[in-house]
């Protein structure tokens, strides 16, 4: 029997968008919006290609990381950039109404309602990585980010590592990098909310070299994690 009933996917950082009412906050970084730290760049693509394949619910945002952190809890370390951090509290709560409660609350009702179903979710939030941080190269492909004290997440971590494995050996797949799976995050919630039976949330990683350098060599290896991640689900 198969480890999960039902699968629904996101994507935080997807796009590098600003509001208009932030425009001239955002006057003169145009350069670090094109960054990593704007965006996840080829995560969006990729988790639409993801939930297309099953006909999985979609959720993403293309507004920028730098205006408030989707995947970060409200005003922990990380939820502001160095941009909106020195913004007054009464705007801070205006844009974290506006943009960051109506995708988490989206998000949450949606596995909720199929938690109460009693299906079986996994939550697969999707995202890219700088090769380079602060001078460090960081050497993978593509990491699998999840919590090690859950069997389900183990389990099909496992499996998905596995089947990525034998597909394409070529790749580094590393488990917990360039992150921890447990550090703060939206699974991380998430799994306060739910018990492991009902929910596994598991956070993809992949190196951004390949969406920014090679298209024919992203489109494969788009098509390699989407078939070992449907393996892996059957599994």
């Amino acid at each position: 029997m198969a480890m999960f009933d039902s699968v629904v996917v996101t994507c935080e950082h997807g796009g590098n968008e600003v509001p208009k009412e932030f425009a001239a906050l955002f006057a003169g970084h145009e350069e670090l919006l094109s960054t990593h730290r704007g965006y996840d760049p080829g995560a969006l693509e990729l988790a639409r290609r993801f939930a297309k394949v099953g006909n999985w619910p979609l959720h993403f945002s293309t507004t920028t990381r730098l205006l408030c952190d989707l995947n970060r809890t409200f005003r922990k370390e990380g939820h502001l950039s160095e941009i909106t951090e020195s913004l007054d509290e009464g705007t801070v709560d205006a844009l974290v109404w506006a943009y960051f409660e109506p995708y988490r609350t989206a998000v949450e009702k949606e596995i909720r309602d199929l938690v109460h179903d009693e299906r079986r979710v996994l939550h697969l939030s999707v995202h890219s990585f700088t090769p380079v941080l602060d001078g460090e190269v960081r050497n993978a492909d593509i990491g699998l980010l999840y919590d090690p004290k859950s069997p389900t997440e183990v389990a099909f971590c496992d499996a998905w590592h596995a089947a990525l494995n034998a597909a394409r050996p070529d790749l580094a797949v590393r488990r917990n990098y360039p992150y921890l799976g447990t550090t703060d995050g939206f699974t991380t919630t998430l799994r306060t909310i739910h018990e492991p039976e009902q929910y596994a949330g598991v956070e993809l990683e992949v190196n951004q070299r390949w969406p920014l350098e090679a298209d024919n060599a992203w489109q494969e290896l788009q098509a390699v994690l989407v078939a070992t991640f449907q393996l892996a689900l059957n599994s």
